[in-house]
């Protein structure tokens, strides 16, 4: 039943956007709860994560340390030059660098599954990518637009540990005590974090609803636009790399899909319900794009072809 209800993912995102853009008054009163959703969703991610996880990165190094450096290399520039190509405000041009700046999303994951990708490539990308963001998303967010507004570094570096590494840490202890039983309501722990993220995306809309009919659509525009980027820049410049094609798709799930609902929880905190419009369109989109990539991959399979180096080190 939950992987049912977990395959729909993008249409709870898109009817419970859309019901909040039109009854903002339902979601308003919980702004204060999204920092706690984003520690429900990392801490339900940790609970499947396991010490085997973390030995994946000595074990092939090469394709994680190429995930993240695209990670954090594509997408804080894409979302500047989309920011000044369409000519966006100091505040949404805020919101762009801040998704672009975080770490892939947990999203990433369930679209590399249903592609035909690596998994545990995956999860091990989207587990060092976090860490790193702890200073790289603070850090880039400040190089990229510090100069027009004021960026807390320290602030939100102290944030993304407490939102972030701490219930992904705290997740990782319980499957170590409780694995067995961790393994047996994967599905419904998917479904939660899922419910977690539809939330949040929800709460943002109603808080911009007012903003909707003018910014929506240029918003709409970037956010689309920054995705495309990410994820083909992602699969390309893999490709180009020499890389074989489950490894590509991977990479290009964990450049295009990102830790949105992280972007909005910092954006209410240190700037502005404005700077969030971004990371929330862009949690609507990235589940809709990654689905429909994902459905067309799975559809073309992977060509019985020589298996280069980077396929044979992921077994």
């Amino acid at each position: 039943m939950f992987e049912r209800i977990n395959r729909l993912f993008p249409v709870w995102a898109i009817l419970l956007a859309t019901l909040a853009a039109f009854q903002p008054q339902l979601f308003v009163g919980f702004k204060a709860d999204i920092k706690m959703l984003l520690v429900v969703i990392m801490f339900a991610m940790g609970l499947t994560l396991t010490r085997e996880d973390f030995a994946r990165v000595v074990k092939a190094p090469k394709p994680v340390a190429v995930g993240v450096v695209l990670q954090f290399l594509i997408m804080p520039l894409a979302a500047l030059l989309v920011s000044r190509v369409l000519g966006l405000g100091a505040e949404l041009t805020t919101g762009m660098v801040l998704v672009g700046a975080t770490a892939g999303g947990t999203s990433s994951n369930v679209m590399t599954w249903l592609s035909g990708g690596h998994v545990a490539l995956s999860v091990t990308m989207t587990m060092v990518s976090t860490v790193i963001s702890v200073v790289a998303t603070p850090f880039i967010t400040w190089l990229l637009v510090g100069q027009s507004i004021d960026v807390p570094v320290l602030g939100m570096l102290l944030s993304i540990a407490q939102l972030v590494i701490a219930p992904i840490a705290l997740g990782v202890v319980f499957h170590h005590l409780l694995g067995a039983r961790i393994r047996k309501i994967e599905s419904a722990l998917a479904t939660l974090a899922m419910a977690a993220i539809v939330m949040i995306i929800a709460i943002v809309v109603a808080l911009n609803a007012g903003n909707l009919a003018t910014l929506g659509p240029i918003v709409a525009l970037a956010v689309i636009a920054h995705n495309a980027i990410g994820l083909a820049g992602g699969y390309w410049l893999s490709r180009a790399l020499g890389f074989d094609i489950r490894t590509a798709r991977t990479i290009a799930f964990e450049v295009g899909l990102q830790n949105s609902g992280l972007a909005v929880a910092l954006a209410n905190q240190f700037f502005t319900a404005g700077a969030a419009l971004p990371g929330a369109l862009f949690s609507v989109w990235h589940n809709v794009s990654g689905s429909l990539l994902a459905g067309y991959w799975k559809q073309r399979g992977v060509p019985a072809a020589k298996q280069p180096e980077a396929e044979r080190a992921q077994g």
